[in-house]
């Protein structure tokens, strides 16, 4: 199987698939040399930077080589999708621990300090969280919506150590969307932060923001450790 275009608006995971298809229906038998960077990135029709990751990523996993001024070599037909999963879900999990603390602030502050333009602002912004559908999508507005609460804070470090995180944040939304084993806050959660925030309730704002984050975080929490008892 060659090398084709991946869709406009994948992300690495594309370039990744078809480099492992690459080396698992044997095009690239291990020891091979693959093309490089600049060649792959032509064909698939992606930028340096993501052909870049994706060989990183293959390269941890130990299904890459590089070999300083030589290139890039295949060590093992293996597929890693396995083992990648495995860490995603450790990171992400991670990235929810974080954001449970700051997404409880940011609700309990908002509820205190809003406006009316806040409050009209986020409901825009809770629409189009409920309306996507597509992975990226919905990762860039869940995002939105949370940064929207954070900003209704009037908490400035809040706000920039929120903005700081944001790609994490909008990755981790999208991954999760993609993985069927974690499940995702749905539009009550989120509608009920949004109205204790309107209510001006602090603490129930906070208790709602909880309520987003802890459940998926459960569900990760479980599948990390059962992840790693699979690999003792």
């Amino acid at each position: 199987m060659g090398l084709s275009p991946v869709p406009g608006g994948s992300t690495v995971d594309a370039v990744l698939d078809q480099l492992q298809a690459q080396v698992s229906d044997g095009t690239w038998p291990v020891g091979t040399r693959i093309p490089a960077e600049t060649e792959l990135a032509a064909r698939l029709g992606v930028s340096r930077p993501a052909v870049r990751e994706a060989i990183r990523a293959l390269t941890h996993v130990g299904v890459l080589e590089v070999r300083r001024g030589a290139g890039t070599y295949v060590r093992t037909t293996a597929n890693p999708r396995p083992l990648l999963s495995r860490l995603a879900r450790a990171s992400i999990r991670d990235f929810f621990e974080l954001q449970l603390a700051y997404d409880v602030q940011a609700a309990r502050l908002a509820a205190r300090r809003r406006t009316d333009a806040d409050l009209a602002r986020l409901e825009v912004l809770l629409r189009a969280r409920d309306e996507a559908t597509e992975a990226d999508a919905f990762g860039a507005a869940d995002t939105a919506f949370h940064l929207g609460v954070a900003e209704a804070s009037r908490n400035p470090v809040l706000i920039e150590a929120m903005r700081y995180f944001i790609d994490l944040q909008r990755e981790s939304m999208r991954a999760v969307r993609l993985d069927h084993e974690i499940p995702e806050a749905g539009p009550g959660p989120h509608r009920a932060v949004l109205d204790a925030i309107a209510a001006g309730d602090p603490e129930a704002a906070a208790s709602a923001a909880a309520a987003v984050v802890e459940p998926t975080l459960a569900v990760l929490e479980s599948l990390v450790e059962r992840d790693a008892r699979a690999e003792r």
